[in-house]
């Protein structure tokens, strides 16, 4: 069976961290990639950003799990990319955007004639603007929908974990959330497509395709890389802080999806990508490792998990009062997440 780190190891001799760690990301944009086509072949931007997305940028922690097992990584380092992974993209990435990128879920405003305030004047007049008022009004309810989700899930992690531990009764709570919630987004993707009339393009079968070569590769450039940084040194960074680093590496793509739309003005699918996301760490991921080895969580873990749901909360109060992130607020969740990143490096 053709393996993709025998013939990069042993053919060509390129068994260096870079070499996967370039692989990674590349079969991270691959996925990100055909996310754009699906955009246009019968998702729309809601259910791209908190059904189909997540599952793409999400599953480099989902594979972590499998690889994590095979390799003998402790049950509580997968906890910790799983967390990390959310409080990373709810706390840094999405208000560091925010500081260059003004993020706004309100549409632009109109002058006499449908005009857009500083653009080209629309046709329509006062039905285009309706039009795009509803089309807002609807991506603010389903984002406040993903954020109290976010909320929920952590707060039940929590809850769960008064006991001291996570057990298999647990995981099996937090993937029965994971499918609950997942089935509702799969009913209201279907009902969007009945009530407008549209079906899924057939091409929609080559980006899924695509998506598993993408997954493939990912699998096995993950692999490679969580064994070497088992083999380094004890005391070394990344040996000893396992979980952090590659929670760190697999939102790299998180990143690069927020800041590319939030470049085309696309602010729902800046939130709704980066909270989906979450939702395969927190419950999915953090309910599998459960099921596949009961565990006691660190003693910071239940602390940032209500800080995850407070951030959660305080981003929905913020696209409820001022549209989006100001700049200036976007402060407060960075330094939130300097102190949970402190704690949970400690």
């Amino acid at each position: 069976m053709f393996s993709l780190t025998g013939f990069l190891d042993d053919t060509l001799g390129l068994a260096h961290p870079l070499t996967y760690l370039v692989l990674f990301l590349a079969s991270s944009l691959l996925l990100v990639w055909r996310l754009e086509a699906m955009l246009e072949r019968g998702l729309e931007g809601t259910a791209l950003g908190a059904l189909v997305m997540p599952i793409c940028s999400g599953l480099g922690n989902l594979l972590f799990v499998v690889v994590a097992r095979e390799r003998g990584v402790p049950a509580e380092e997968v906890a910790v990319n799983a967390l990390g992974n959310n409080l990373t993209n709810l706390l840094l990435i999405v208000p560091g955007v925010g500081l260059f990128v003004a993020l706004s879920l309100r549409a632009p405003k109109t002058t006499v004639g449908g005009a857009a305030k500083g653009g080209r004047k629309k046709s329509g007049g006062k039905k285009g603007g309706a039009d795009a008022e509803t089309q807002t009004r609807l991506h603010a309810l389903a984002l406040y929908l993903t954020l109290g989700a976010a909320a929920a899930f952590a707060l039940i992690s929590w809850a769960l974990g008064l006991d001291g531990k996570l057990d298999r009764g647990d995981g099996l709570a937090l993937i029965g959330l994971f499918v609950l919630w997942q089935g509702f987004h799969l009913y209201d993707v279907r009902k969007h497509q009945i009530t407008q009339r549209r079906s899924f393009s057939p091409w929609l079968l080559l980006d899924g395709l695509l998506a598993l070569v993408g997954a493939w590769v990912m699998l096995e450039s993950l692999d490679w890389l969580v064994e070497w940084l088992k083999a380094r040194p004890a005391d070394s960074f990344g040996a000893g802080n396992l979980g952090w680093v590659t929670a760190w590496l697999m939102v790299l793509p998180n990143a690069a999806l927020a800041g590319y739309y939030a470049w085309r003005a696309r602010a729902d699918i800046v939130y709704s990508s980066q909270v989906g996301d979450g939702h395969i760490c927190i419950p999915l991921c953090l309910g599998v490792v459960a099921v596949m080895a009961p565990f006691v969580p660190p003693a910071w873990f239940g602390d940032s998990l209500l800080v995850l749901a407070g951030a959660a909360g305080f981003h929905a109060l913020l696209v409820a009062v001022f549209g989006g992130m100001p700049r200036l607020l976007s402060l407060l969740p960075i330094a939130a997440y300097v102190w949970c990143l402190r704690e949970g490096l400690s």
